[in-house]
């Protein structure tokens, strides 16, 4: 009878147990999932905030500077050859025309020559409006050039001194200022917004303490049992305006120094590149000291007895000394964006507070000239019809 009773195992309670098994073994393997999904998460989150952002803005900066200096060095100048196959021939027919007229007709030599130097002028002006600049490849695209060339490019200043010859560098440009101008605008607003902040804190501690005895106020309104509150203190356009000042201050007399401007220059240059304005007749790391410089340098020792050792020596001290000044540059221009970008966030605080006093004096005043308005011109029974009553 026990046997009557007794539960059959079936064969899908093996299967079931099978497909439980199945699953528990199944669950470990979706471990590593979640951590790859949770790290991906996190570091999203970390270079959306101001540290990760300002950090990817440089590595964008650097990765950049390195691509255009490896497509752009592959172009080949034929201009320099155009040039000096137009000097020699320049100096071919003034030496024919020497020959033909010599010192006998003195004005006919004039004319002549004057004629060729204005046809050897106009020959040179067309080929600079072709790109021709003096200079090759590989000392035009210097690591330094490169990396301003991709600052202006992602900041929108657009200097034009160094523009893209080869396709593949014009089709790169595109698709990096495609990825990299979205990316600074996340800095501009980021770094913009932690600047005023710390600054406004900065300005509040500062009035704080310029205030007779506030801690006693305060400790007053403690004992009374009387809630204070803190005054909102707005910072003034002229303390941005001083911050900015001196900041364009600092890199007028920095890159005064270093790439040999002088004090006007330097400052309009700062001037120009802060308000996105971007001449590009001014542009740091065009006169720096390249390592092509220093192998032409070393090329012309070997040729030339008569050379300078010294000179040579002058140019590696200098070269080796270009990467702390490349750096300070490159944080120079990012941390006044940011230092323009505080401006305009704390500026727009003022501007909405005196807007907002504007209006209500406005109000204030509007109702006064109603007011008035009513009282001049109101019906003149009425004290009459008081006395009647």
């Amino acid at each position: 009878m026990a046997s009557k009773f007794q539960r059959k195992p079936s064969p899908g309670g093996a299967m079931g147990m099978g497909g439980g098994a199945s699953s528990v073994s199944s669950t470990p393997s979706h471990q590593p999932r979640k951590r790859v999904k949770r790290c991906c998460r996190n570091f999203v989150t970390f270079m959306c905030t101001q540290v990760g952002v300002g950090a990817l803005i440089v590595i964008y900066a650097i990765c950049g500077a390195f691509a255009f200096m490896h497509i752009e060095r592959q172009f080949v100048d034929k201009t320099a050859g155009q040039v000096m196959e137009l000097r020699q021939n320049c100096s071919q027919q003034l030496w024919s025309i020497t020959e033909q007229h010599n010192i006998i007709d003195r004005r006919r030599w004039t004319e002549a020559t004057n004629e060729v130097l204005r046809e050897y002028q106009a020959q040179i002006a067309g080929v600079v409006k072709h790109g021709y600049v003096g200079r090759s490849p590989e000392q035009i695209w210097s690591f330094p050039a490169a990396l301003m060339f991709c600052l202006s490019v992602i900041t929108m200043i657009g200097y034009g001194n160094m523009v893209p010859r080869t396709p593949w560098g014009k089709g790169f440009t595109v698709i990096y200022a495609t990825f990299g101008i979205p990316l600074y605008i996340l800095y501009f607003l980021n770094m913009g917004r932690v600047l005023a902040r710390s600054f406004k804190f900065l300005y509040r501690s500062l009035h704080d303490c310029t205030q007779e005895h506030p801690r006693l106020d305060r400790l007053d309104a403690l004992e009374g049992g009387v809630g204070m509150t803190r005054k909102k203190v707005i910072v003034p356009s002229t303390a941005c305006l001083w911050v900015i000042f001196f900041y364009v201050l600092t890199g007028t007399v920095m890159f005064a120094n270093w790439e040999k401007w002088s004090l006007l220059n330097s400052f309009y240059f700062c001037m120009t590149s802060l308000c996105k304005i971007g001449f590009g007749d001014f542009v740091p790391g065009a006169s720096l000291t390249t390592s092509a410089d220093v192998n032409a340098a070393t090329q012309k020792l070997q040729e030339d007895i008569s050379a300078d050792p010294a000179e040579l020596a002058q140019l590696q001290s200098v070269a080796a000394d270009q990467h702390s000044k490349l750096a300070i540059n490159f944080v120079y221009m990012l941390l006044g964006m940011g230092l323009v970008a505080m401006c305009r966030n704390l500026m727009r605080e003022e501007v909405r507070l005196k807007a907002r006093e504007m209006r209500e004096d406005a109000k204030l005043c509007m109702e006064d000239t109603r007011l008035r308005f009513v009282g001049c011109c109101g019906n003149p029974r009425d004290p009459y019809e008081d006395d009647y009553y």
